[in-house]
């Protein structure tokens, strides 16, 4: 198909500041255009809403540890059917932790075309990038992780951040990363040793740096390198009461530093899953909301984005670069515990989780995300996640998408609580009558996503020129008022157009698109320290070499997508 008219929708675009005014969309050879002459289909989407394809900043859809929660949980699987064969759709199942085929199936139906794996193991590239390889539809990314890296946190703790940054360009070229991932900056090296780093003052065991140290100098090191997204960041002391205080402390070390690139990028820093930051108290006995706090804070700082982690109210599998947290959550909750250290790079932890609404912490947990995504003042800087599956899985988007734009269906839930009162004491949730737009649901899920990754030029928005992913869905904004079709609606889209090519027609998988992945290559000056650095580690700790080590596209990558950087200068 290479020419398409969508005619007559409610079109939803921030890029282009249209607010649902009925328009038609017109597609040729790939790319969104003015006009056609001729149509080879013509899609009617009266009574329809029309959208850019959705844009996942945060998910953990592909890699090892994505892999071990398969094996660790075989009841995941059991607690929904598995999907057979259906002329083009490959078998599909899993539930918290799905196959890759139907993590590209639900994503499809809920009108997403392009998904970031937000953690990857720079030893475990090759394993991530062959999931994504066999993950069909999906425009796809990972972010190596580099907050406990031995080569980081040697170079930033002797202040070489020339040498950081050629070190982090000859592993992200090496993995084909996209961008800088820094999860509890040192405190899982730390872990290592039995500790782990609380605040961003405490200090890093046997590498004697902090995490204040290690976050400043990735984003100096992030903006040396000019890269398309900002330093993605999962601060210290995650999940724990009071833990908003670390979180304000992390966001100021953004103030003073200029975002470098050019890929329209405004910001130095994203911060994941704040909800899982934002949390006050001394104790889960007096655990309460600080989401105002840290939503005011991000507000008045237009040098931060976030995205949020909202929980869902489901039974999921949580699993974390935060090796220290998730043995913490197993303490609590005595379920299975798998942890890992990745030599010299990285660690990780895997744990089941219920989140009940009988239980007020979880209550608590579900109203932060809520009152954080509906106090903030820009959603192109605030993005709609569950830090899939950590918080709930990906699939329950559309939920959330009902609660944040319907009040009635939020005071429905807290009534279902076992303990209302009391978590209706601890955030300001239920004081908020505020219920989002389309239009700030498209910011929250498109277009703030694509920008906040570099990408705006060619996703996130319907202007003529970009890359044609569009979603239209079955949902009339002028006649519908009940919140459970928004819920509906939004997990069933209607057609779907992938680089204009269409993925469903009528609801019905017709095809597994030609997706892509993206990486950025690098240039920078040549570092013969770095060089040196690189070959006599590996022969003296690491159990490969580095030939073991590197990703080709040719091998391991489905239409690969490099974005050149040329950072000499």
């Amino acid at each position: 198909m290479t020419s398409i008219h969508i005619k007559n929708g409610f079109v939803v675009d921030p890029g282009q500041g249209i607010h649902g005014d009925k328009k038609d969309i017109f597609i040729e050879n790939g790319k969104i255009v003015k006009s056609l002459t001729h149509a080879e289909k013509t899609i009617d989407a009266s009574g329809m809403v029309v959208m850019a394809g959705g844009v996942d900043i945060h998910s953990h859809v592909a890699g090892a540890k994505v892999n071990v929660g398969r094996n660790f949980r075989p009841e995941d699987k059991m607690q929904s059917t598995y999907e057979p064969y259906h002329g083009i759709r490959h078998m599909a199942g899993g539930t918290s932790v799905p196959t890759v085929f139907k993590t590209a199936y639900a994503y499809a139906d809920m009108g997403y075309t392009t998904v970031i794996e937000a953690a990857m193991p720079p030893l475990y590239a090759r394993h991530t990038h062959e999931e994504m390889r066999d993950t069909p539809i999906l425009d796809e990314a990972a972010l190596p992780m580099f907050g406990n890296n031995w080569f980081i946190l040697d170079y930033l703790k002797r202040g070489e951040i020339e040498n950081a940054a050629a070190y982090a360009a000859w592993l992200l070229r090496a993995t084909k990363g996209y961008g800088i991932k820094c999860v509890n900056p040192g405190g899982t090296e730390a872990w290592a040793w039995g500790l782990n780093c609380l605040s961003i003052d405490d200090p890093v065991p046997y590498f004697d740096i902090t995490p204040k140290q290690i976050v400043s100098g990735l984003m100096e090191v992030n903006e040396s390198l000019h890269l398309p997204h900002s330093l993605h960041l999962h601060s210290n002391n995650l999940g724990n009461p009071g833990n908003y205080t670390t979180t304000l402390d992390t966001l100021k070390l953004s103030e003073g530093i200029k975002p470098n690139n050019n890929f329209n990028r405004e910001q130095v820093l994203h911060h994941t899953h704040i909800q899982f930051h934002s949390y006050g108290g001394t104790t889960w006995a007096d655990f309460e909301s600080k989401g105002k706090e840290v939503m005011d804070y991000i507000n008045n700082n237009p040098t931060v984005t976030c995205d949020i982690g909202f929980v869902t109210l489901d039974e999921t599998t949580t699993m974390t670069g935060d090796g220290p947290f998730e043995y913490h959550l197993n303490k609590l909750n005595h379920l299975k515990w798998a942890n890992t250290d990745v030599e010299l790079e990285c660690g990780s932890g895997i744990v089941p989780y219920v989140y009940s609404k009988d239980v007020y912490v979880c209550g608590v947990q579900w109203s932060i995300g809520l009152e954080m995504a509906l106090l903030a003042k820009d959603h192109m800087r605030c993005h709609l996640t569950t830090d899939h599956p950590n918080a709930g899985p990906f699939w329950r988007y559309p939920r959330v998408m009902k609660w944040l734009m319907s009040e009635k269906a939020r005071n429905d839930v807290l009534a279902s609580m076992k303990n209302e009162d009391k978590v209706r004491d601890r955030s300001t949730l239920g004081s908020i009558d505020r219920e989002l737009t389309l239009y700030e649901i498209a910011q929250m899920t498109r277009a703030g996503p694509a920008k906040a990754l570099g990408l705006s030029s060619s996703i996130g928005s319907l202007t003529p020129g970009m890359q044609a992913d569009v979603a239209v869905y079955p949902y009339n904004p002028e006649t519908e008022s009940d919140p459970e079709k928004i819920e509906w609606a939004f997990s069933h889209a209607k057609y779907l157009i992938k680089s204009g090519e269409i993925i469903l027609n009528d609801g019905e998988l017709v095809s597994n698109g030609n997706k892509k992945t993206y990486w950025v290559d690098v240039t920078t000056k040549p570092n013969r320290q770095v060089e040196r650095d690189i070959d006599r580690t590996f022969v003296k700790y690491y159990t490969v070499t580095k030939n073991n080590y590197e990703v080709t596209e040719h091998e391991f990558m489905k239409n690969p997508c490099a974005v050149k950087i040329d950072a000499v200068q």
